[in-house]
Order: structure tokens, then C-alpha cells, then sequence
């Protein structure tokens, strides 16, 4: 069922591509991004705080609303939604009133955790692997692979990537090594 789910969302996504006019078909862009940082505290109090409810403890404004399944937990094919005004990316990312997350990916043994994001404009995957360095450190690698599904898209995409890697990701660091420091 969760495989089916995830097929229908990406296939109404790519239904939803539009010509720019008659005579020049859209051309889709994918860009992506990596970083890595190191958190201060073991992978197994680090790699819960990327799963969508446990973010909200170090990401101030993330509100995620729960559609599937009843409870909060993660697993593949929890799905739920953000609103794309407190989405922190700043004024042109409003724009988007709100982003469908799908958790595609869990594997909790090797600590990786994928989600599918998607609006009207554009898709992308974010992908989050930790990975020990020792007892008392962890390294965690971000990924960010964004799809145009129509010309704004594609001009958000590389928008949302600038803002998101401005830091390198060291804004996630300082903020999850401050939450499980107190």
C-alpha cells in the first residue's frame, strides 16, 4: 500500500508539468547538495532528532501535520504537511502555501532516513544519514535533490538550495548539539 501511494503522488506530480507555451516543451533541472557535520552526542540520541516530530524540539517553527498513519511515528510512508510560511526559508518560499512530506525511506539500523517533499511547482528528496564517529560523536550527512516540475519550480529549486547550504548546515549542528546539551 505505501508503495503504491508514493507511485500515484509521483506520477499526479509529473501530470502536473506544463508547457511553458505551444512551441518550447519545459525542461526539468535537478539540483543537488550535500554537507556534513559533526553533532556532539551519541547516533542513537542524534538519529532520532531527524525524524519529522522529534525535529520540533531544535527547529523553531516546524510544525508538521500528521495525515498518515494515526499516531506520530516514523516509518515509510508517514506522510504529513508543513506550511510553506513558517517553512524558514524566508519571504520567497511563502509562496508555496505548503510542502507534502512522505517518509520514502527508514532504515533505522543504518541510521538513514529519506523524505519525499512536493508542491504544484517542484519536488525533492532529503535525504539524512548518520553515521558514529565514537560513543560521544556523530556525523551527519545531508542531502538535498530538488526537481522542477514547471519553470517557477526550477527557480525555487535553486533558491531553496542557496538558502538552505548558506551555513553548510552548521545551523542544524548548533541547533540539535544545544537541544541535547540541555
Amino acid at each position: 500500500m505505501k508503495g503504491q501511494t508514493t507511485f500515484w503522488l509521483i506520477a499526479s506530480m509529473f501530470f502536473n508539468c506544463k508547457m511553458n507555451d505551444e512551441t518550447k516543451p519545459f525542461i526539468a533541472e535537478k539540483v543537488s547538495r550535500s554537507a556534513s557535520f559533526e553533532v556532539n552526542y551519541g547516533i542513537e540520541q542524534v538519529f532520532p532528532m531527524f525524524g519529522a516530530f522529534e525535529e520540533r524540539k531544535w527547529a523553531p517553527g516546524w510544525e508538521p501535520r500528521l495525515i498518515y498513519p494515526q499516531t506520530e511515528i516514523i516509518e515509510e510512508g508517514t506522510t504529513f504537511k508543513v506550511s510553506g510560511k513558517n517553512h524558514g526559508h524566508g519571504d520567497d518560499y511563502g509562496k508555496e502555501d505548503e510542502y507534502l512530506w512522505i517518509v520514502t525511506k527508514l532504515d533505522a539500523q543504518g541510521h538513514l532516513i529519506q523524505y519525499l517533499v512536493s508542491t504544484p511547482n517542484r519536488f525533492w528528496t532529503i535525504t539524512v544519514d548518520c553515521e558514529s564517529i565514537s560513543k560521544e560523536k556523530t556525523n551527519v550527512e545531508v542531502t538535498y535533490s530538488y526537481i522542477g516540475l514547471n519553470e517557477k519550480g526550477n527557480a525555487l529549486n535553486k533558491l531553496s538550495l542557496e538558502e538552505m547550504y548558506k551555513n553548510n548546515l552548521q545551523d542544524w549542528a548548533k541547533a540539535v548539539n544545544s537541544y541535547l546539551e540541555k
